[in-house]
């Protein structure tokens, strides 16, 4: 969770991508509404960290197909075999990667970061990792730039995953107290991308977005195909 967390507090997103696979191992309760609720609390803190940077008018777009993607993500849940759909979206990251290695540069317009948000929604419902598309496309951008923005996208994509949670009776007393034994981790790693982040600032931006990138695409297929 430590590591996690100071990864998401320099990239913008890999918290669930490290922290969800060895917490469900150690006890499927920390999984989804506790790690999510710890989510929360760090996006909340990274958001207000680097909030000169935030590009509301982008992030109103990006949010926008958030909600789209996060929709049609549950239709296509209830319609199409879940690794199978996990399998083409890792592999669908890793083409994005290839494909902005070869040199495409994609500028986060509003048709971009709509379709952006949309695809990331799809693939967080699906495949519990939203964040490649909405860093790829901001990976020309400073790492302040790039941490606000994925930050305030998470937050209200987080919040919803939340209420959803308790509607259905998947958030409550208990998942409030296992947050709390996971907070200190994630307040460490806060700490820690304080200063890891200055050096993303340092010219390692793009760099370190497609290697997290490509990482969470191939995770994405180990984890189905194993």
């Amino acid at each position: 969770m430590t590591f996690g967390a100071a990864l998401q507090g320099t990239v913008g997103f890999g918290m669930g991508l490290l922290g969800s696979p060895i917490l469900i191992l150690i006890d499927p309760l920390f999984v989804p509404g506790p790690i999510l609720m710890s989510t929360l609390i760090l996006t909340i803190a990274l958001t207000n960290r680097d909030r000169a940077s935030l590009d509301l008018q982008g992030l109103a777009w990006a949010l926008s197909g958030r909600i789209v993607g996060t929709i049609s993500g549950a239709i296509t849940l209830a319609t199409l075999p879940f690794d199978k759909l996990s399998l083409v979206f890792g592999t669908l990251v890793l083409t994005a990667v290839a494909m902005t290695v070869s040199g495409l540069r994609l500028e986060p317009s509003r048709i971009n970061l709509l379709g952006a948000g949309t695809l990331s929604g799809i693939m967080g419902t699906v495949a519990s990792i939203g964040g490649p598309p909405m860093a790829l496309l901001y990976q020309h951008a400073s790492g302040s730039t790039v941490r606000a923005n994925m930050s305030g996208f998470f937050l209200l994509g987080t919040i919803l995953s939340i209420v959803a949670l308790a509607t259905v009776g998947r958030f409550g007393v208990q998942e409030i107290r296992l947050t709390l034994l996971l907070l200190p981790s994630v307040l460490l790693g806060f700490l820690i991308s304080n200063w890891t982040s200055k050096f993303l600032d340092r010219g390692y931006v793009r760099l370190v977005i497609l290697m997290a990138s490509g990482a969470s695409g191939i995770i994405v297929i180990l984890r189905q195909l194993f």
